[in-house]
Formats: structure tokens, C-alpha cells, sequence
């Protein structure tokens, strides 16, 4: 695994990869295998509870280590760039999956 921005976040970074990689495994490999027979609604609920897991599991370490790196970000002046950045190229909205009918 690599190293955080920060020395002091690395440990954070580690716990934080390991959970989310354990996570994401158990999310996707049901989630292909299951594809083809489930409804919308069922994959739309299949979804929220992956989401809800990764809260419970994951979401306490992803907190604290975005606290660790926003706080090395700014002791290192680099949020006031970081934040000039997105002021100057904004993230824009991803176009909508629906298919553009012709005229």
C-alpha cells in the first residue's frame, strides 16, 4: 500500500484501504453474479444496503483519515491552492445515461 500525504496519516490510509478493499470485494462479486436476475428496485436495495455496510464498517476510519489529510493539506498551504483549483476548473456534472433522441 502507499503512503499518505502525510506521515502521520499513513496508518489511517492503510486501515481506511483495507476496509474499503474487504468491502468493495463483497459488494461487486454479487452484485455481478447477480445482475441479470434482479429487478431495478431489487439492485436499487442490494445497493443501499452495500451503502449502509460501508457506513457501519468503514465510514468511522474515512472520516478520520480525510480529517488527518485536509489538516496536512492546510499545514502544508496547500488547500488555498487545492481550492483555486476547483474554482477554476469546476467539477461539471456528468451527462445524463439517457439515450438523446434525435429531432
Amino acid at each position: 500500500m502507499a503512503h499518505s500525504l502525510s506521515p502521520e496519516c499513513t496508518p489511517l490510509k492503510h486501515a481506511y484501504d483495507s476496509c474499503f478493499n474487504s468491502w468493495f470485494e463483497g459488494y461487486l462479486e454479487p452484485a455481478i453474479a447477480n445482475s441479470q436476475k434482479l429487478s431495478e428496485g431489487q439492485r436499487n436495495e442490494y445497493a443501499k444496503r452495500k451503502a449502509e455496510e460501508f457506513e457501519q464498517n468503514c465510514g468511522a476510519v474515512w472520516g478520520k483519515y480525510k480529517e488527518c489529510v485536509q489538516k496536512a493539506l492546510k499545514d502544508r498551504g496547500l488547500d488555498e491552492l487545492l481550492e483555486q483549483a476547483r474554482q477554476d476548473n469546476p467539477l461539471r456534472t456528468p451527462p445524463s445515461s439517457q439515450p438523446r433522441r434525435s429531432p
